[in-house]
């Protein structure tokens, strides 16, 4: 019999390379499996209620919740950017749509360098680069992940055409589906969120220095820093790019039902948009993430191992994705650090549940 998901996470903790984590399997709406391991903070144990911040885990919530209000006619996915932000048409990014938001083609994958010298909770101060800023390429005619800009363009969208927040939006959604996922932390919420701890080495220096990462992750400052993501202030600001913080469980429900047509999010979307939300939008050779990508409205879909994918990692480690079908996964740890860990607990998870691989 493969090897048990829950184990593959025990051994982990019990050789040292785990720190606290969790994984989850759900399966046509029954939990398989949801175990936790480690601790969440210090000395204190892991406890199934633990919320995690997943960095861009998030962006696909980010974009359902842009994609609700979409839903309920407030925008249109081709309709021009500047249609409601009208500072944002300006230096070639005038065609840019709400499409390309959403796959990462509008050309703006990092903030500005003026933002190095800006708070992450300086919201608007951020999004005005945004709307100052050139794109990297024509909106439409390349593709990068958008890192940490990717919330704040949609959330300045939301607000204009809406008056909520994105955050908001989600917290809503969330609430009707019964799942454990927050773009912000309330108050009450602050005590069960597990403590992020950063590796030994090079973890965020290599991220930093890189030509490709490092303007990507590095502005506004401070987003890899242990002591940031652990604060109050920074749980409790909404980065929608990023700062989904998630219990596992609650991740793979929602990636149980999301690749379903009777599923809550397709009902909740309808047909049309649903199948735009997990459905190719764009290949191509992603410039930040130096591979080719197929990028949905708010996934990566991939073939991995023989199988298709659908989901998102994010760069502390933690992961969630879902074989269309299948099932939905997730692996959320406070440790910071490589996928190594993710992969062997998707190995394992894949082994049991998964459709058997194909060579196609």
């Amino acid at each position: 019999m493969p090897a048990d998901p829950s184990q593959v996470l025990d051994a982990l903790v019990a050789s040292g390379h785990e720190v606290g984590g969790a994984v989850a399997v759900v399966r046509d709406g029954v939990v398989e499996v949801d175990h936790g391991a480690g601790t969440r903070a210090a000395s204190m144990p892991w406890t199934a209620d633990t919320l995690v911040m997943t960095y861009s885990v998030a962006k696909p919530f980010a974009a359902l919740a842009f994609l609700d209000v979409v839903g309920d006619g407030a925008l249109v996915l081709d309709q021009p950017v500047a249609s409601v932000w009208p500072a944002y048409g300006c230096r070639g990014k005038e065609a840019t749509t709400m499409r390309h938001l959403l796959s990462h083609q509008a050309g703006l994958p990092s903030f500005p360098e003026a933002a190095q010298d800006l708070r992450y909770d300086d919201r608007n101060a951020l999004v005005g680069l945004l709307a100052e800023a050139a794109p990297d390429h024509d909106p439409g005619a390349g593709v990068a992940e958008h890192a940490l800009t990717y919330g704040h363009l949609l959330d300045e969208v939301v607000r204009r055409a809406t008056g909520e927040t994105l955050d908001q939006r989600l917290a809503a959604l969330a609430a009707a589906a019964g799942w454990d996922l927050h773009l912000r932390v309330g108050a009450d919420d602050l005590p069960r969120v597990a403590t992020m701890v950063e590796p030994e080495g090079t973890w965020r220096s290599d991220y930093l220095e890189d030509p490709r990462w490092g303007p990507a992750l590095s502005r506004p400052p401070g987003l890899l820093d242990a002591d940031v993501l652990n604060s109050a202030d920074f749980r409790m600001t909404p980065f929608p790019a990023v700062a989904l913080h998630a219990r596992a469980v609650s991740l793979a429900s929602f990636y149980d039902d999301v690749t379903r047509p009777g599923g809550f999010v397709a009902e909740r979307l309808g047909g049309d948009l649903w199948q735009a939300y997990v459905s190719p939008a764009v290949t191509g050779h992603d410039r930040v993430l130096d591979r080719t990508v197929t990028w949905t409205l708010g996934f990566q879909l991939s073939r991995d191992g023989g199988r298709e994918e659908l989901g998102m990692g994010g760069a502390g480690g933690c992961s969630a994705w879902a074989e269309p079908g299948q099932y939905g996964a997730a692996y959320v740890t406070r440790q910071l650090g490589s996928h190594d860990r993710g992969e062997a607990v998707w190995e394992a998870v894949a082994a049991r549940f998964g459709a058997p691989p194909s060579d196609s």
